[in-house]
């Protein structure tokens, strides 16, 4: 091998430079000629806006229409019924004949008893005149005196016979009238309890009376939902018999224990003004609500604003607020919604569950009414991250 020339090798180290300085410079121009990468595109959500929540409702429950007043109407003489003059569903005032006993033996009764009032009454005007004379004739000592005790005996005796009489005259009188059934306050007959020619006792139930006037709605109560009732609560009562209509009833009497078979208490409601359209035996479906409150030292997180200092708030000066369970997320272990800010950015937000509805939340702090809450895709969001808002596209599957 030959040896290299004295100064090959300094000719070599200046061309492998000039060639390093040229790929440099041409990397250089090709990078300055790249484009920046396109911004990626805000990330569609479905938001809403935050609403009041004015009643919460904590059951829904089926009842039933009832005359506060229902009394048995019956015979207060044994008898055999010929005739009945109402019939199932009439309306009848007070006073009104509403059925009839055959009245013969009643009859026979009442004249037996005028004859042994007469009888007794005949009696005692003999003892009468028996005894004003005896006592006349005794001032001139013309009887003993044993005649004249005598006297004033059979006068005693025929005037406790003659009242025995009376009363019992006016009993069988009393007994006749009995043989016709009165209803003894206005009302609507609502069962019929004995036929035309059956024979009844004295007391039996012919007719089953509902008193014209106060109305109650009658509901059994499970026991979930028995802490939120107290007396003097109202609720929204609705009649499937009369749609798009509701009226307003309070709750008048929840009974202290338990039906044994049902385990539900039952509770009874004064329907307030029912109008013409309720009617006696009707099917309903009551409403009860429930104050989203709790006890005031009870304190929420409130998100911190935008120089991040937090704030906190009572739950009794909350407003509620009922979101969808999908709008439900977690910041750690305490629940916590995305809010959309007015920058189009996602902030979490802690917030207070007052309620767990079957497809619904209902918070009582932590968010405002007018701000903009996620209700899908709350697990695929970021904080901080830009999204662009879209409505729903089936609002009424967040319905409650």
């Amino acid at each position: 091998m030959m040896p290299l020339l004295p100064d090959t090798a300094p000719r070599r180290r200046r061309l492998a430079l000039a060639i390093a300085t040229t790929a440099i410079a041409a990397a250089s121009l090709a990078a300055c000629s790249r484009k920046a990468p396109p911004e990626a595109p805000p990330r569609p959500v479905v938001a809403v806006a935050a609403k009041l929540t004015e009643q919460t409702p904590i059951a829904s429950l089926p009842a039933q229409i009832e005359a506060r007043y229902s009394t048995p109407l019956s015979f207060r003489v044994a008898g055999k019924i010929v005739d009945r003059s109402v019939r199932l569903g009439d309306a009848v005032k007070a006073g009104q004949i509403v059925a009839r006993l055959d009245p013969a033996d009643l009859s026979k009764n009442a004249a037996s008893a005028r004859a042994q009032l007469d009888a007794a009454q005949h009696q005692l005007d003999y003892a009468t005149q028996t005894v004003m004379r005896d006592r006349a004739q005794a001032k001139e000592n013309l009887i003993a005196p044993a005649q004249l005790e005598q006297s004033e005996n059979a006068y005693a005796s025929a005037l406790a016979q003659r009242n025995q009489a009376s009363q019992q005259a006016a009993l069988a009188s009393d007994q006749l009238g009995y043989g016709n059934l009165k209803a003894d306050r206005e009302g609507v007959i609502t069962a019929e309890q004995a036929d035309t020619g059956q024979n009844v006792s004295a007391g039996q139930a012919v007719y089953q009376l509902a008193w014209t006037g106060d109305v109650d709605v009658i509901t059994d109560v499970p026991e979930v939902a028995l802490s939120a009732l107290r007396v003097g609560q109202t609720a929204t009562v609705s009649l499937p018999a009369v749609p798009g209509k509701t009226w307003q009833a309070r709750v008048r009497e929840v009974s202290p224990a338990a039906d044994p078979m049902s385990r539900t208490y039952r509770a009874k409601l004064s329907l307030l003004s029912p109008g013409p359209d309720v009617k006696l035996g009707m099917t309903a479906n009551v409403a009860f609500a429930q104050a989203l409150t709790s006890p005031a030292t009870a304190t929420i997180g409130a998100p911190a604003a935008a120089s991040g200092t937090a704030a906190s708030t009572t739950v009794a000066d909350a407003q509620p607020i009922t979101l969808p369970s999908t709008a439900l997320f977690h910041d750690g272990n305490q629940p916590a919604v995305w809010v959309v800010k007015q920058d189009d950015t996602l902030v979490l937000r802690r917030v207070k569950v007052a309620r767990y509805g079957e497809r619904t939340v209902t918070v009582a702090g932590g968010i405002q009414p007018g701000e903009r809450i996620v209700w899908q895709g709350v697990h695929t969001v970021t904080a901080g991250e830009k999204v662009r808002v879209i409505p729903p596209l089936h609002a009424e599957d967040f319905a409650s």
